[in-house]
C-alpha cells in the first residue's frame, strides 16, 4: 500500500515539476539564460517536491526508516526514467544535453536535487512529526 500511494504522491511532484519545467522555459529563461533557470530551478524544484512530501506524508503511511528510504528511492527512480523518457523520447535532447544536469562541472545541479528528492520523506516526517511512536528513537 505504501508503494501505491508513494507513486501517486510522485505523480503529483511530476506535474508541480512539469508545470514549474514550463513556466521555469517562460518566465526565467528570457532574463538569466537556460543554464541560470535550470540552476536555479534545481532549488525551486525541491522546495516544491519538499511541499508535496510534507503535505502527503502521514496519508502514504510510512513505519519505518527503510520505507522512508524506498519511497525517495523510488520516487528517484521514477524521476530519471521520467527524465529520460521526455528528454529523449518527446523532446529529442542529446544524450550530452540530459547528461549535463547532472554533470556539476558543467553546472548542473539536477543530482544535489535527487539527493535532496531521495531525503524529502524523510525531512517532511520529521518536519511534521507524525511518524510511528519510535521513529524518533530509530534517528537517535
Amino acid at each position: 500500500m505504501v508503494q501505491i500511494r508513494a507513486f501517486l504522491v510522485w505523480l503529483v511532484i511530476i506535474a508541480a515539476e512539469t508545470v514549474h519545467g514550463i513556466l521555469r522555459g517562460v518566465l526565467l529563461v528570457p532574463v538569466v539564460g537556460d543554464l541560470p533557470a535550470r540552476q536555479l530551478g534545481v532549488l525551486i524544484g525541491s522546495l516544491l517536491i519538499f511541499a508535496v512530501a510534507y503535505l502527503f506524508i502521514r496519508w502514504m503511511a510510512v513505519q519505518t526508516k527503510l520505507q522512508f528510504l524506498a519511497v525517495g528511492l523510488l520516487w528517484v527512480v521514477l524521476t530519471i526514467l521520467f527524465e529520460i523518457g521526455l528528454g529523449r523520447l518527446v523532446l529529442s535532447l542529446p544524450w550530452e544535453r540530459l547528461t549535463e544536469d547532472y554533470d556539476v562541472t558543467r553546472g548542473g545541479f539536477m543530482g544535489v536535487g535527487l539527493l535532496f528528492m531521495a531525503a524529502a520523506p524523510w525531512l517532511a516526517a520529521w518536519l511534521r512529526g507524525n511518524a510511528v511512536k519510535d521513529f524518533y528513537q530509530q534517528i537517535r
